[in-house]
């Protein structure tokens, strides 16, 4: 069986990002930025090379405010027109590039980027991150944060923005995914590669007996899963090793969440070749759990940024689907959140949701990650004139259409 699954097809990588530390000082940025360029360039030519398949490459930064001019939205804006012309130029990677600006730290930082997301889109994603007192998320940039939500929803077509903007809880750097991923000035240059492998796991779980009880059948598709990914993950590292990285970027580890998208099967097939009637039905919570034992079981790898199970509503075929057959509600998602990695992700909400009730559903996920320890995010689209169960007319190539979920 093993043998059908080392096709290295059904594991593309879904990204390699770079981390890197951009100064004040504009005129140094072209060799920051041509620098990593040339190690991205250089790095997916080597997996392709070795038949992996590289979808894109991403670069993420310190904190937008230590080298963009934040005193107002046409400085910023000055320093954001740089780093596009720069991140258009010949020297940047053939392959799809996308950036993040960094984490906004203040008040005044986050109220800047519904105008700067507006005008630079997949070269200016952006998170926040939210801290906790005495158990209980920071309001203050809770409420901040919705805000920069609707008004992204307002000023970017269909509210499409909001693909770009996250809001972290509990969540450590180097996670290489966006619009979540950030990076610290004190960390240096370094990289992590994230995989892309739903079709791998529905793969390995096809050519599994199903004449076993309940609890062998899901031990047997813990180690059929483990195995083809621990699989490939050993054949990118020994890549990665053999790889000379003269530009000086460490290689930090690998991500190792499925991150499904709307170009590969649906993790909704996986749920459904573990025994789940469809994703939302009992059994749901069991088989999410699975899932993640299976992420978390990779060895002789650092494990860093989610590296569990990803269910991002409008980047997955199948998941989009059943918000239209009405299987799940966001009450479903964050109790899938217990078990599972990354919270509310990619959530079309009504375009009218108050600013207070966007903030609650944060604080309930903030909640959550600090009372589990783990990594939690909240990415909510409201769609303007939108209400729950209308379908949105997403045009972005990375969104699915759905069904727009009630906020309860």
């Amino acid at each position: 069986m093993m043998s059908e699954l080392t096709e290295k097809n059904l594991c593309p990588l879904r990204t390699i990002t770079v981390f890197i530390v951009l100064e004040k000082d504009p005129v140094t940025w072209k060799e920051t930025l041509t620098r990593a360029g040339g190690f991205c360039n250089r790095l997916s030519a080597r997996f392709i090379e070795q038949g992996y398949g590289v979808q894109s490459v991403r670069m993420v930064t310190n904190p937008f405010g230590e080298y963009l001019d934040t005193r107002s939205e046409d400085a910023a804006k000055y320093g954001l027109d740089v780093l596009t012309r720069l991140l258009n130029g010949p020297d940047m990677p053939d392959l799809r590039i996308r950036f993040a600006i960094g984490e906004a730290k203040t008040l005044e930082e986050i109220a800047l980027l519904p105008a700067l997301i507006r005008n630079y889109g997949d070269l200016c994603n952006a998170c926040v991150n939210v801290g906790f007192d005495d158990g209980i998320p920071d309001n203050n940039l809770v409420i901040a944060a919705a805000r920069a939500i609707r008004r992204i929803s307002q000023v970017t077509d269909r509210g499409e923005g909001n693909f770009n903007f996250t809001v972290n809880f509990n969540c450590e750097p180097f996670i290489p995914y966006f619009p979540a991923g950030y990076h610290r000035s004190t960390q240096g240059d370094g990289f992590v590669i994230g995989l892309e492998t739903p079709d791998l796991l529905v793969r390995a779980l096809e050519l599994l007996p199903t004449n076993q009880d309940h609890n062998s059948n899901f031990k047997a598709a813990h180690d059929a899963m483990g195995e083809a990914l621990q699989y490939h993950v050993d054949h990118v590292v020994s890549i990665v090793q053999s790889f000379d990285r003269a530009e000086g970027f460490e290689f930090i580890g690998i991500d190792s969440s499925a991150a499904p998208s709307k170009n590969c099967s649906s993790m909704v097939q996986v749920y459904e070749l573990l025994g789940v009637e469809y994703f939302g039905a009992s059994g749901t919570v069991e088989a999410s759990a699975l899932l993640t034992k299976v992420f978390k079981s990779i060895v002789r790898v650092p494990l860093v940024g989610f590296s569990g199970l990803m269910l991002a509503v409008t980047e997955d075929r199948g998941l989009a689907e059943g918000t239209r057959k009405n299987q799940f509600d966001i009450r479903s998602l964050l109790t899938y959140s217990a078990v599972c990695g990354i919270g509310l992700d990619t959530v079309p909400i009504p375009g009218s949701t108050p600013i207070e009730k966007i903030a609650a559903l944060m604080r309930d996920t903030g909640i959550m990650a600090h009372r589990l320890n783990k990594p939690l995010t909240v990415r909510l689209f409201p769609v303007p004139g939108l209400n729950p169960g209308d379908i949105t007319a997403f045009e972005s190539e990375d969104l699915c259409n759905c069904a727009v979920l009630a906020v309860p």
